[in-house]
């Protein structure tokens, strides 16, 4: 189907607000690109004679409850403005939806390399470098999980006690939402994190889906991150949440390629899970001894994320873009999950 992302943009609302916002009339004069890559919300380059910014809006149709919140993003970005975790600035917000029609915020367009399928050639392409890189990754992980969240004014951002056992419920009841039928190995893998949710150790600000592909990499250095993006899931709650995920996203070369997210990390030169680990309980004290709970979660979290970008590949809200066999991953995710648990 034709996607009109003029419609889901409204160039003509949205340059006269960045005008306001900004106090430059060339945002008036106004064009959006949509940037591939965006499987939740959509993510649009707005350029004008001023410049380049990002618009981040929610998909077209019917969003699944506490999905999609434009107002999350836009509010921890702003609190960590002066801290050791690098975001952009917050240009506009628009909470009520007033410009274009839904809940948007736009950013500044941060330089660098937002890294997906592949390495920007001629870059980090030694082992060294591509080390660097991986280092840098792990430590900003470490570096999110340090803040004093209260100090930022985040006191309110979630409700940390009992985070953990809340995520698996939540994950639940989106699978159920999400479901075209009953697929056991999903299932099982369910019912079993239920009853394994262990202890936490720390709260901390959680950011929800950390990975490579949702960081900006300085242009030269491949040990300098320059922004963390896409905080749509981030609340207050169980850091080992996200070192979990990370690791799912954390591929090697055995590995079964995934189709939701890229598996650069399995490329030659770029160290394997354990390096993560190490480094990651190196920097936080965190204990890592039930670290396979986290694992398997991750992959029943991104089995039911899966499963909800297929009904909106399917519903025509994911601006014409495709995925794959989601079935078949959400199914191989799940048997993951259970295997991990069988060795924990």
């Amino acid at each position: 189907m034709t996607i009109d992302h003029d419609d889901l943009v409204r160039p003509s609302a949205l340059g006269p607000a960045l005008v306001n916002a900004t106090g430059d009339p060339r945002w008036a004069d106004l064009s959006a690109a949509l940037i591939a890559g965006g499987k939740s919300n959509l993510t649009y380059r707005l350029s004008s004679p001023a410049g380049t910014v990002i618009m981040r809006r929610p998909p077209s149709g019917t969003l699944l409850p506490k999905a999609h919140d434009m107002g999350r993003e836009a509010r921890i970005q702003q609190a960590l403005r002066g801290t050791p975790v690098p975001v952009p600035d917050v240009v506009l917000y628009d909470a009520g939806g007033e410009v274009i029609g839904v809940p948007c915020y736009v950013m500044t367009d941060v330089p660098g390399h937002v890294i997906r399928d592949e390495l920007p050639p001629g870059f980090a392409t030694t082992d060294s470098e591509r080390r660097r890189l991986a280092e840098a990754l792990v430590d900003t992980l470490a570096a999110i999980h340090s803040v004093d969240y209260a100090a930022t004014g985040l006191a309110d951002f979630g409700v940390p006690e009992g985070f953990t056992a809340r995520q698996v419920s939540r994950w639940q009841r989106q699978w159920e939402r999400s479901k075209d039928g009953d697929v056991p190995a999903v299932e099982e893998l369910s019912a079993r994190l239920e009853r394994q949710v262990p202890a936490t150790q720390r709260h901390t600000i959680v950011h929800g889906d950390y990975r490579l592909d949702n960081v900006v990499v300085d242009r030269l250095d491949p040990g300098v991150l320059r922004a963390v993006l896409d905080w749509e899931m981030a609340t207050l709650g169980d850091p080992l949440t996200d070192i979990g995920l990370l690791l799912l996203y954390w591929t090697e070369p055995t590995d079964t390629p995934p189709l939701l997210t890229p598996h650069i990390m399995a490329t030659a030169g770029f160290p394997g899970r354990t390096f993560v680990t190490d480094r990651y309980a190196a920097a936080t004290g965190l204990d890592l001894t039930d670290l396979g709970f986290y694992e398997a979660f991750a992959r029943f979290k991104l089995a039911v994320i899966g499963q909800g970008i297929a009904r909106r590949v399917a519903s025509g809200a994911m601006a014409g873009q495709d995925f794959g066999d989601l079935g078949a991953e959400t199914e191989r995710l799940a048997a993951e999950g259970l295997a991990i648990l069988d060795q924990a």
